[in-house]
C-alpha cells in the first residue's frame, strides 16, 4: 500500500473539494467531510478486498457509535436508513430528511475526520404508483443531505426492475453512489442468479448507467438469522465473476445473522464493497445479549436477554417489553420499538447514553478491522478526492452494451425469456 498519511491541509482540500453541492449548500460552514458514495467504493477496490460498513442509523446511539468506530479504525464509512426505517412510514424516529444533518452536527460536536456517505437504502418501487411518487420524492432525498442511493425494484418482474431504474435515474445526480438490487430478500428462497443480474447491469450499461453495487438475494435475510442457512459465498462469487467487465461491486445486506468468518469469506471471495449492518446495531444499542456476529440471543422461551449493565436501563428495557406485548410485536418487529422509544432513550442519564453508544462503538470497530478490512481507507478517500478535484470522480465504468438492443420493447422480449424461481409471495421489507 502506498504511504496514505492525511496532512491538515489535506484534509482541508478534501473538504473544500469533496463535499457535493447539496452538502455544500446545506452546511456551508461544516467541518464534516460528507462525500459521494462513489468514493468510498472507490476507496474499497483500492485497498482491495476490503468492506465499507454502512451502519443503519436507527438511532442516535448507533449513528454516533458508528462514527466513533470509523474514526478509531481511519476507515471510511456509509451511514444509511432505509424506506422502511425512515421513509413516508417510518419506524424510526431517524429518517431520510433528518440522517445528514444529524450526521453532520455529530461529525462536529466529535472531531469526526474520517469521510462518510449518507445513503438512502432500499428505496423500494413495488408498482407504477411509486414510480411517479418517486419522481417527486427522491429529489428531496438529495435537497436534504443524502450522497447516495438505492434505487429497489427488485419487488417487481425483471423487465419492470429494469425499465423501474432506468425511469428514475434522471432524478439521481450523476455524482451519487448508486445501488441497484435483483432478487428480493428472502433467505434460502428466490435466490437471485448469473442470468437476472446480467440482464439489470447489461440494460443499465447500454443506457449509460453504472451502478456502484448490486444487492442479490444471496441466501440471507433481514432481521434476525435462525435458520443458519446465511449468505451464500459461491452463488455471490460467481455473480460477481459474470459482472466483471461492468465493475460493478456487491452490496451485501442481512449481515447480522452471518458469523465473522462467513463475512471473511465474502471480503476475500467476492467483489463485495459495502455491508449493511442494522439490526446488530440495534440491539447492541439497547443492551441486549448478542453473539460475536451481533445476532441477538434468545433464553429458552425465544425472549431476548437483557445485559444488566448495558444498554437501557432494566426499567426501560421493561417499559419497552410492556409496549412490544401491547402492540403484538415479537422477535424481529420489536424495531418498530425506535420510533415511540426515541426520545425516552434520549432523556436517559449521560451515564446510560454513554454507555449504549460505548457499546455499539465496540462492536463496529472490531467488525472494521478484524473483518471487514476496512482500516486505513479514509486515506485512500482523501487522497483519491484530491487526485480527482472533485466531489465527482466519475463512473467506474464504460458502456459495453449497444443501446438498439435494449430499447423498452426488446427488454420485456428479453425478460421473458429469463427462467428463474422469486420464492414466495409476502412482506419481505428491511
Amino acid at each position: 500500500m502506498p504511504d496514505n498519511r492525511v496532512t491538515s491541509s489535506d484534509f482541508e482540500i478534501a473538504l473544500k473539494k469533496g463535499r457535493p453541492p447539496n452538502i455544500s449548500k446545506l452546511f456551508p460552514h461544516s467541518k464534516a467531510l460528507i462525500v459521494s458514495g462513489k468514493f468510498i467504493d472507490r476507496a474499497m477496490l483500492t485497498k482491495g478486498h476490503a468492506i465499507a460498513m454502512a451502519a443503519n442509523g436507527r438511532n442516535q446511539f448507533v449513528i454516533r457509535g458508528a462514527l466513533r468506530a470509523a474514526q478509531r479504525a481511519d476507515a471510511a464509512i456509509i451511514l444509511e436508513i432505509a424506506k422502511s426505517e425512515g421513509g413516508a412510514n417510518a419506524y424510526c424516529a431517524v429518517n431520510y430528511w433528518n440522517i445528514a444533518r444529524q450526521v453532520d452536527a455529530i461529525c462536529n460536536e466529535m472531531g469526526i475526520s474520517i469521510p462518510v456517505a449518507i445513503h438512502a437504502d432500499h428505496y423500494g418501487i413495488k408498482n407504477d404508483k411509486d414510480i411517479e411518487a418517486a419522481k417527486i420524492e427522491i429529489p428531496t432525498l438529495f435537497d436534504a443531505g443524502i450522497t447516495s442511493i438505492a434505487i429497489d425494484a427488485s419487488h417487481m418482474p425483471d423487465d419492470k426492475n429494469l425499465l423501474a431504474s432506468l425511469e428514475l435515474n434522471p432524478y439521481v445526480p450523476a455524482w451519487a453512489g448508486l445501488e441497484t438490487e435483483v432478487g428480493e430478500i428472502k433467505g434460502k428462497e428466490g435466490l437471485s442468479t448469473v442470468e437476472e443480474a446480467l440482464f439489470l447491469i447489461q440494460g443499465l450499461n447500454a443506457h449509460d448507467i453504472f451502478p456502484n453495487w448490486i444487492a442479490l438475494n444471496n441466501g440471507t435475510i433481514h432481521g434476525l438469522e435462525a435458520s443458519g442457512q446465511g449468505i451464500q459465498v459461491d452463488l455471490t462469487a460467481e455473480i460477481h465473476r459474470a459482472l466483471e467487465k461492468y465493475k460493478v461491486s456487491g452490496a451485501q445486506h442481512g449481515t447480522s445473522g452471518n458469523s465473522s468468518e462467513r463475512l471473511k469469506e465474502i471480503v476475500n471471495k467476492t467483489r463485495t464493497t459495502k455491508a449493511n449492518v442494522a439490526t446488530a446495531l440495534q440491539m447492541i444499542s439497547w443492551g441486549l445479549g448478542v453473539n460475536d456476529y451481533g445476532n441477538a440471543i434468545l433464553d429458552d422461551d425465544g425472549n431476548f436477554i437483557k445485559v444488566s449493565d448495558q444498554g437501557v436501563t432494566q426499567e426501560m428495557w421493561q417499559e419497552m417489553i410492556a409496549y412490544a406485548e401491547s402492540k403484538g410485536l415479537k422477535g424481529g418487529n420489536y424495531k418498530k420499538l425506535n420510533l415511540p422509544f426515541e426520545n425516552k432513550l434520549l432523556g436517559q442519564s449521560k451515564e446510560i447514553r454513554d454507555r449504549m453508544v460505548n457499546r455499539v462503538e465496540s462492536f463496529v470497530y472490531n467488525m472494521l478491522v478484524s473483518v471487514f478490512n476496512a482500516e486505513g481507507t479514509a486515506p485512500i478517500v482523501i487522497n483519491d478526492i484530491i487526485a480527482v478535484g472533485s466531489f465527482d470522480p466519475g463512473p467506474k465504468a464504460e458502456r459495453i452494451e449497444d443501446p438498439k438492443d435494449w430499447t423498452p420493447e426488446k427488454i420485456i422480449q428479453r425478460a421473458s425469456l429469463i427462467v428463474s424461481d422469486k420464492g414466495p409471495e409476502g412482506d419481505f421489507e428491511d
